[in-house]
């Protein structure tokens, strides 16, 4: 083989690794679009769930204390100290 023959082999060979490479980054970036995507499809779920919670919570909050109010009404009218 010539001079000419191999510099034209190795130009063949380094622009198909070229290719390869280019092709295998694509496949990273998309597999790593498709996990980002579904990241941020599962925040938005966590975070509508936790707002619903803080909902739940913030409307049974105020009952909760409203509860603890008559049982201690109840406690001071059935104890057992004030007959």
């Amino acid at each position: 083989m010539n001079f000419e023959t191999m510099a034209l082999v190795r130009a063949c060979v380094g622009t198909l690794c070229w290719a390869v490479c280019f092709w295998w980054m694509y496949r990273i970036s998309s597999r790593q679009d498709a996990m980002l995507e579904e990241l941020h499809e599962v925040t938005i779920r966590i975070e509508k769930l936790s707002k619903a919670e803080h909902d739940l919570i913030s409307d049974v909050h105020p009952q909760v204390s409203e509860i603890k109010e008559h049982i201690e009404n109840v406690r001071e009218v059935v104890s057992p100290e004030k007959s």
